[in-house]
């Protein structure tokens, strides 16, 4: 793991300030610490972050979140430099998670950006939407490639991408090239990175989110089979029923029947 923070994020941020800072007016150079506040940026420049004996090099799309109390140096390539931030505490004791200092939110810079600019908009109208919103963020930096101290964060960008698809479009027909080309990758290299993650086919992990959903349904919920048939993507009733007893070992019904006891 490179140089990183720890994040508790068992409960909503409380955030302070968000907004867009311009910088490099002044000086190619700037110093700047919250003594109680942590700080996360989101870059549309180039330059340098620099702190606790650790360069990381800036560029636009990366994400970078410092610690309170941290002196921050600042040097910067241009003389506008902008970028999206918030200022916040973090009330939460739970488990935490470790992230990198700096990271290339890649694809994901886009999201982050457009949840940030809600958490500016937000601002003092509502505290708790601002709040929601950045929370999410942070959750999202978890899951970022750079984010290794987590089974999500270490998993390939594009097969991310593949299983958010494939939990967006579970009601729907599944194909693997469709899944691959959403992903951006080949139907061969889409395979091996299944294979290597889960131990399953495309198909095979399709079938068993299904199903997993399925069982859910079925003991949380009161959702005719019929209908929890066509939500998974199995509208026929006959081949989910053979589904659920070859993946599940019993029938819609008694499963049902024996989470509700």
């Amino acid at each position: 793991m490179p140089h990183s923070v720890e994040l508790a994020l068992d409960l909503p941020p409380q955030v302070e300030n968000a907004g867009v800072g311009v910088h490099g007016y002044a000086g190619p150079h700037d110093v700047f610490r919250l003594p109680r506040l942590w700080q996360l940026h989101l870059y549309g420049y180039s330059g340098t972050l620099e702190f606790g004996g650790f360069r990381h090099p800036i560029r636009p799309g990366h994400v970078s979140l410092v610690p309170p109390g941290t002196e921050a140096h600042f040097h910067y390539d241009a003389t506008r430099c902008e970028h999206l931030y918030a200022h916040f505490r973090l009330p939460g004791e739970g488990e935490r998670h470790r992230v990198p200092v700096m990271q290339d939110a890649g694809a994901d810079a886009a999201v982050l950006s457009a949840m940030l600019r809600q958490t500016v908009a937000a601002g003092t109208q509502s505290p708790a939407r601002a709040a929601a919103e950045l929370w999410t963020v942070l959750w999202r930096t978890t899951g970022l490639a750079g984010a290794s101290g987590n089974r999500q964060g270490s998993r390939h960008p594009a097969l991310r991408t593949a299983m958010a698809h494939i939990e967006e479009h579970l009601a729907a027909p599944l194909g693997v090239p469709d899944i691959a080309r959403a992903a951006g990758i080949s139907h061969t290299h889409l395979t091996r990175l299944f294979r290597d993650d889960t131990g399953l086919t495309v198909v095979g992990y399709i079938r068993r989110r299904r199903m997993q959903r399925a069982r859910h349904l079925l003991i949380a919920s009161t959702l005719a089979i019929p209908a929890i048939a066509a939500t998974v993507g199995i509208p026929d009733l006959q081949a989910f029923n053979k589904i659920c007893r070859r993946e599940l070992g019993a029938s819609p019904r008694a499963i049902r029947h024996s989470g509700r006891r």
